[in-house]
This record gives C-alpha cells, sequence and structure tokens, in this order.
C-alpha cells in the first residue's frame, strides 16, 4: 500500500493526529477548466477548506501512484501538462501500471480517498445517467462507486447535461442515500432547484456526520450522496440554460462524441453558448460545496 500511496506532509499530519480532511478531485483542474484559471480555482479551492477548518488532499495519479494532496508543482504539472489520461475505475489499473499522468474522477477520487483514510469528498458535479441512454447504455461509473465505496460526496446535484430522474433512480437502486442540504429538491448544477424530490434532506452538517457515523457502524458499504444548491446569486435560470444544453447535446449526438468524452465536450460547449457564463457558475458552486464539505468533516471528526 505504501508504494501506491504518496501523502502529502500537510495530509499525513492531519490523518495522524484525528483532523479533518476533505478530498478533492482532479479531473475539473486538467479537463474543467482552461489554464490558468483552473490552477487559481485549484487553489482556491483548497484555501476555501482550510478556512473552515480542514485539511485539502486534492487527489491525481501521478508516476505510478496516487497523490494524496498536491504541491504546488504539481498542480501546475497537472494544469498545463499534455496529455492527462481522464481515469476512472476501469482505467486505474494501466495508468498505474504505464505510470502515466491521471487525473481523477469522481469514482476514483472516491477510491483514493478510501485508500487514504478520508472520509469527506467534495466535487462540482457528479456523472449519471446520459441521456439516450436506451440507445447507448452510457452511464457514468461514479454512480457504481457510491454504491460500493464509503465516502461522503458533496456536489450540486449531476451535471445538468445528463439525465436526472434516471440518474436518481439508479441511485436507489444502489442504496444510495441522496441528500438535499437544506433543500428538499435536487439541484440541477447550474440552477438550485429541479422539479425532482428527494427522499432525505438534512439542515446542519451535523446531521449529515451522525448518518456517516450510522453507515459505517452498520457496515453499509456505499457512500452517501450530498447535494448542495448553488447560492442564489450565482445560478443561471433554467430557461437559460436547459435550452443551451439541449443545443449542445444535439451536437454531441451529430458529431457522434460518446462516453468519457462527451462530458468534456458538452461543458466546453456550454461554457461557449453562455459566453463564459456557466464556467463562472461552475467555479462558484465548487467553492459554495468546498465550505460544506469541510464543515461536514469536521463535524464528523468532532463526533
Amino acid at each position: 500500500m505504501k508504494n501506491l500511496l504518496s501523502i502529502s506532509k500537510e495530509v499525513q499530519h492531519a490523518l495522524d493526529h484525528n483532523l479533518p480532511v476533505v478530498a478533492l478531485e482532479s479531473t475539473i483542474i486538467s479537463h474543467g477548466m482552461p489554464y490558468p484559471q483552473n490552477v487559481e480555482m485549484a487553489k482556491t479551492v483548497e484555501q476555501i477548506i482550510r478556512d473552515n477548518g480542514a485539511v485539502p488532499a486534492t487527489i491525481a495519479i501521478m508516476d505510478g501512484q496516487f497523490k494524496i494532496g498536491l504541491e504546488e508543482a504539481d498542480l501546475e504539472r497537472l494544469a498545463s501538462e499534455k496529455p492527462v489520461a481522464k481515469v476512472s475505475r476501469r482505467d486505474l489499473a494501466e495508468v498505474f501500471a504505464k505510470g502515466i499522468l491521471g487525473a481523477t474522477t469522481v469514482a476514483t477520487t472516491m477510491i483514493g480517498a478510501h485508500l487514504a483514510g478520508i472520509k469527506v469528498f467534495v466535487t462540482g458535479g457528479i456523472g449519471g445517467v446520459h441521456r439516450g441512454v436506451e440507445e447507448t447504455m452510457d452511464i457514468s461509473a461514479d454512480l457504481d462507486e457510491l454504491g460500493q465505496t464509503p465516502v461522503t460526496v458533496v456536489c450540486a446535484g449531476a451535471k445538468a447535461i445528463l439525465d436526472l430522474p434516471r440518474t436518481l433512480e439508479y441511485l436507489e437502486t444502489k442504496g444510495v442515500p441522496v441528500v438535499g442540504y437544506q433543500t428538499d429538491y435536487l439541484p440541477a448544477f447550474y440552477t438550485r432547484t429541479s422539479e425532482y424530490k428527494l427522499n432525505s434532506r438534512a439542515d446542519k452538517p451535523e446531521e449529515i456526520a451522525a448518518m456517516m457515523d450510522y453507515s459505517e457502524a452498520l457496515g453499509l458499504k456505499g457512500g452517501i450522496l450530498v447535494t448542495n444548491p448553488i447560492p442564489a446569486e450565482h445560478e443561471i435560470p433554467h430557461e437559460k440554460i436547459d435550452a443551451i444544453i439541449d443545443a449542445a447535446v444535439k451536437e454531441a449526438d451529430e458529431k457522434g462524441i460518446r462516453g468519457k468524452d462527451s462530458t468534456p465536450f458538452l461543458l466546453a460547449k456550454i461554457v461557449e453558448l453562455t459566453d463564459g457564463a456557466s464556467l463562472n457558475t461552475n467555479i462558484q458552486l465548487v467553492y459554495n460545496n468546498a465550505k460544506l464539505g469541510a464543515k461536514i468533516a469536521k463535524a464528523y471528526q468532532e463526533r
């Protein structure tokens, strides 16, 4: 295991002293935003987590190891070096074996966090069931990972480019609790709400920490998905973003873009069609999730 994990001094100190730690993915850095905004965003997210009482642990795959906590040079390398593999569960063994530089998705960040003993992970939005699944069978590995890896994931809902009701149904089948933070309805990434009602709600970080505690005590093997609406001042109204998403999905279909290439294409196309507004929204929702993730991790450690 020591050969598989390379843990930064800051993160190792936190783990050794039972301090709250929050994992962060790296695909958003390598594939989600242009340079140098991606580095600025990554550093800001880490600082927000520190400011809210926890230790950040950005995760990537470098030189045949899970890097748990990135130094500044690591961030720069991940943000600017090409190519960087987008690594999901199916790709892990190959990327390790070949020593390829890899950015972790939600699924692989959960795996790395669990191996390192980190309980809370913050991202923007999870993957899910893609539109047209009845023809493509395109379902993100994130959903299966949530069903089998005990990490609490804080997000702003599933990415709005997805089939949201089918994503919720899949998570229910996998036994994953989807908890609305101070909301009864699933947030839709760019917007605060959707028409899809959730079964669970929590109004305080301590409530989520208690759920984590009991899930572990009961031996439940899966994770908990916390859906945290973007602040109202940064959301994009449904009537505007829905038409743009439909146009982006149509273009992806026409170009035959499928699988793990579809999400980066669609998000980039939405940035283009919104004149950059969606990129700012994406950044703001990650910042908002980082605050909540740190508070949950702190509440869990205090238990």
